[in-house]
C-alpha cells in the first residue's frame, strides 16, 4: 500500500510541480485584484477565471502527457484536457491529471506500433497527423466520458458534506471537505452548502460555525509551513510565498497542488480542520457572515463581538495540528524517489535487457562502445562527484578500460562532449537540462553505488566485441598540496551529534582556518537540506552549494571522526570530511579517502584505529 501511494504521489508531483510557478502567479493576481482583494481591478481580474479554468489544467495535462509520451504526448495530453474542460463549468484539474497521461500513453503506443513501418521521408507527416487525430479523438472522448465522470465524482463528495452537516456531525465534515477542496470544489461547498444553512443560523443566533468549516485558513497554513520545514527543493522554496498568499490573501487553492504532489498529506489539513471545528464547537466560535475570501483578515472582520478568542483558537489549533501531522508525513515520505529517477531506472532496465545503453529521461541513447567521457555531477562539483569519479575511474582501470576519461563537474556545467552523466537521483532532472544528449545514471550512494559495477560490466561486455580503442591521455597530476589538510584540522573521537551540528562543527574549523567566510556555513546546511551529504560507506562530505562558492577563500579540508556514529538520514556516518575548494588541489586527498574507505568495514577500522598522525600521513600521501 505504501509503495502504491508513493508511486501515485510521484506521478502527481511530476505533473504539478513544474507548473507551481503558474499557480503562484494566479494566486498573486487573485489575492490582489479580485473584487474582494487588496487592489480591486476589473481588467486584471479578468485573467483570474481563464487562468483557473483553462491555463492551469492545460499546463498540467501538457506536463502529464510529456512525462509519458514526450513532446508529442504533451500536445496530445493538452488536447485531451481541453475536451474535459469543455464538458463542464467546473474546474477540471482532476480531468487534466487523467487526460494528460492518457494522451501521452496513446501516442506512445501508436509510435511503438508504427516503429519500422513508416516510409522514409514521411516521418514528419505521420508524426503530425497522429498527434492531431489522436488528440482530437481524445478531446471528444473527454467531453462525453472523462469530464462527466469527474463531475459525478465531485458531486458525490458535495452531497456527502451536506449529509454530515444535516446530521450534526460537524467535525466529521472535514473528512469530506478537505478532499473536496483539493478537487477545487471549495467555492461550491462553501457557498452551495454552508452559506445558505449558516445564514439561517446567523439570523437567529448572530453567528454560525458553518461559515468557518471551509474558510478556516489554519489547515492550509499548517500544511504549507510543514513544506517550509520538511519539504525539499522547489516545494520547500515555494511554500513560503504560497503560505502568505493562502493565509493573508485567502486563496486556499494555492495549497491544493502541494497536496496533489503527495496525496497522503491530505491527512494533515483533514485532521487539522477536525481539531479546529472541535475547538470552535467547544468555545462557541463562528462568524456573523460568510468570509470570502477565506483569509485571516476576512475571518477577523466577520467575527462578532466577543468571539475573537474562540475563532483565533480554532484557527490556531487547526494550523498546529495540520502542521505537525503534515511535517511527520513529509518526513516519512520525504525520501521518495523522484519521477526522473523512476523513468531512468525503467529505461536502464529496458536497455540492459537489450544489451545496450539506456536512454536518459530526455530520450538520448548511447552505445557503450562510443563512450569516451563520463562525468560525475553534483551541486557544487567539489566533493561527492570528485569521490565518485575516483571510484569509477579505479573500477574501470581494474577492468582494463583505460580509454575513458572520468571527470567531475557541477551539475549546471556538464561538458557537452560527455556521453554518460552519473549524479545523485535528486539532481537527475537538472543533469538532463544541462546535457540532454547524455545518458543519465541516477544514484543514491556516491561511495558504494551498485550502478558503478553494473556500468563497468556493461562497458566490458560492449567492448569485448569491438576493437580496442587507443588509451586516453593520462590526466594531469593535481597541484602539490599546500596546507590543504593541516594536523590542527583533524579532530578524532567526537561524540555523536546531529548532522546539522556536525556540519556546523566542520564549518567552524574552515572559518577559523581561513578557508571560507562565515556565510559559507549556512550554504553547507542548505546543501544538506537539498539532499543528504552522506555518500555511503559511513562517510559524509559537508560542503556548500554553488551559491556560496564565491565565499571560499582558499582550498582546505577538515576531518572529524565519530566512532559511535551519527544517524544521518538512513545512513550511519563515522567519518566527516568538510571541503572547501577553489580548484583541484584537494582531489588527491579525496582519492585517498576513497581508497581507505572503500567499504563500511574499512571506514570503521580507519576511524577506530588511526591516530591524528596516521590520518595526516595517509591522506597527504606521506606513507
Amino acid at each position: 500500500m505504501k509503495e502504491r501511494v508513493q508511486k501515485f504521489g510521484r506521478f502527481l508531483s511530476g505533473m504539478v510541480m513544474p507548473n507551481i510557478g503558474a499557480f503562484i502567479a494566479w494566486g498573486f493576481i487573485a489575492a490582489l485584484f479580485i473584487p474582494a482583494g487588496w487592489f480591486p481591478n476589473e481588467t486584471i481580474n479578468g485573467m483570474v477565471g481563464p487562468m483557473l479554468s483553462y491555463l492551469l489544467p492545460i499546463l498540467i495535462g501538457y506536463t502529464g502527457g510529456k512525462a509519458v509520451g514526450g513532446q508529442k504526448g504533451a500536445v496530445t495530453g493538452a488536447l485531451a484536457t481541453l475536451g474535459a474542460i469543455a464538458s463542464t463549468d467546473a474546474t477540471m484539474f482532476i480531468g487534466a491529471m487523467i487526460c494528460g497521461p492518457l494522451g501521452g500513453w496513446c501516442i506512445k503506443k501508436f509510435d511503438e506500433k508504427m516503429e519500422g513501418h513508416i516510409p522514409a521521408g514521411f516521418e514528419m507527416v505521420v508524426n503530425n497527423f497522429s498527434v492531431g487525430i489522436i488528440g482530437a479523438l481524445l478531446a471528444i472522448l473527454s467531453i462525453y466520458i472523462i469530464g462527466p465522470v469527474c463531475v459525478g465524482l465531485t458531486g458525490i463528495l458535495e452531497k456527502g458534506v451536506g449529509v454530515l452537516v444535516n446530521n450534526g456531525l460537524l467535525p466529521l465534515t472535514a473528512v469530506l471537505v478537505e478532499p473536496a477542496k483539493v478537487l477545487f470544489l471549495n467555492n461550491a461547498i462553501n457557498h452551495g452548502v454552508f452559506t445558505p444553512i449558516g445564514t439561517a443560523e446567523a439570523l437567529e443566533a448572530g453567528k454560525s460555525i458553518l461559515f468557518m468549516i471551509e474558510s478556516n485558513p489554519g489547515p492550509g497554513l499548517g500544511l504549507l509551513l510543514a513544506y517550509c520545514v520538511a519539504g525539499k527543493g522547489e516545494t520547500r522554496s515555494s511554500a513560503g510565498a504560497a503560505a502568505v498568499i493562502q493565509f493573508v490573501g485567502g486563496i486556499h487553492e494555492i495549497y491544493f497542488p502541494y497536496v496533489l504532489m503527495n496525496p497522503i498529506v491530505i491527512l494533515g489539513p483533514m485532521l487539522g480542520n477536525m481539531a479546529g471545528i472541535f475547538v470552535l464547537s467547544m468555545l462557541g466560535g463562528g462568524l456573523a457572515a460568510a468570509a470570502s475570501p477565506g483569509s485571516i483578515i476576512a475571518e477577523m472582520l466577520m467575527t462578532p463581538k466577543g468571539g475573537y478568542f474562540a475563532n483565533i483558537a480554532g484557527i490556531a489549533v487547526a494550523c498546529v495540528v495540520s502542521f505537525l501531522i503534515s511535517a511527520f508525513l513529509l518526513k516519512f515520505f520525504g525520501k521518495d524517489a523522484s519521477l526522473e529517477e523512476a523513468q531512468a531506472q525503467v529505461a536502464a532496465s529496458k536497455a540492459a535487457s537489450k544489451g545496450q545503453a539506456a536512454p536518459s529521461p530526455a530520450g538520448a541513447a548511447v552505445d557503450v562502445r562510443d563512450v569516451k567521457k563520463i562525468v560525475f555531477a553534483c551541486d557544487a562539483g567539489m566533493g561527492s562527484s570528485a569521490m565518485g569519479a575516483t571510484m569509477l575511474r579505479n573500477k574501470l582501470k581494474d577492468a582494463g578500460i583505460t580509454d575513458v576519461e572520468v571527470i567531475h563537474s557541477p551539475v549546471s556545467e556538464i561538458p557537452k562532449d560527455c556521453q554518460i552523466v552519473v549524479t545523485h537521483h535528486e539532481l537527475a532532472h537538472r543533469a538532463v537540462d544541462s546535457n540532454p544528449n547524455a545518458r543519465v545514471i541516477p544514484i543514491k550512494n556516491f561511495m558504494g553505488a551498485p550502478e558503478y559495477d553494473a556500468l563497468v560490466k556493461e562497458m566490458v561486455a560492449g567492448r569485448s566485441a569491438a576493437p580496442a580503442a587507443p588509451a586516453a591521455a593520462e590526466a594531469p597530476k593535481a597541484a602539490p598540496l599546500s596546507g590543504v589538510l593541516e594536523k590542527k584540522n583533524i579532530i578524532l573521537g567526537c561524540k555523536p551529534v546531529t548532522p546539522e551540528e556536525a556540519i556546523k562543527a566542520c564549518g567552524k574549523l574552515m572559518v577559523d582556518s581561513g578557508y571560507v567566510e562565515e556565510g559559507y556555513v549556512p550554504g553547507m546546511i542548505d546543501r544538506e537540506e537539498e539532499f543528504s551529504l552522506a555518500i555511503g560507506n559511513h562517510v559524509a562530505i559537508p560542503h556548500g552549494t554553488v551559491a556560496v562558492k564565491p565565499l571560499i577563500k582558499k582550498t582546505g579540508i577538515v576531518v572529524m571522526t565519530y566512532p559511535e556514529g551519527i544517524e544521518w538520514g538512513d545512513d550511519i556516518v563515522k567519518l566527516v570530511v568538510g571541503i572547501a575548494a577553489t580548484g583541484d588541489e584537494h582531489l588527491d586527498i579525496l582519492a585517498r579517502i576513497v581508497a581507505a574507505a572503500d567499504d563500511e568495514e574499512a571506514t570503521d577500522k580507519l576511524v577506530e584505529t588511526a591516530t591524528e598522525e596516521d590520518l595526516f600521513k595517509l591522506l597527504n600521501g606521506l606513507e
